[in-house]
């Protein structure tokens, strides 16, 4: 059974930093494509930022510069480190597994910054 566990979301203040974690469980963790998206009420789910197997990253550019997306494959965790948050980060994260036809989603985490 496929399981992403997302865990690190929470209140933050802007200018301040959050680490988001997601440990993967039932995939070939080291052959998928880890990301991270986000979404708020009413608006669609968008990406913030993947990492490919081999280790191409990809940012929205809403957070080049200050997000970073890492992987641990020896861990099957994925990581996204966020730094200057502002008021307008506030979402639900969500972690995203993909290789070829496989798509798996976390239940999401509560990001909320304050200003």
């Amino acid at each position: 059974q496929v399981q992403l566990v997302e865990s690190g979301g929470g209140l933050a203040q802007a200018g301040q930093s959050l680490t988001l974690s997601c440990v993967a469980f039932g995939i070939r963790f080291d052959m998928n494509t880890m990301g991270w998206y986000r979404q708020t009420p009413g608006n669609e789910r968008e990406l913030v930022a993947d990492i490919a197997n081999f280790g191409n990253t990809n940012y929205a550019d809403s957070v080049k510069g200050r997000f970073t997306i890492l992987r641990d494959d020896a861990k099957n965790t994925v990581y996204l480190q966020m730094n200057s948050l502002k008021p307008d980060d506030t979402a639900v994260y969500y972690c995203h597994a993909r290789r070829l036809s496989s798509s798996y989603w976390g239940q999401g985490t509560q990001v909320t910054v304050s200003s």
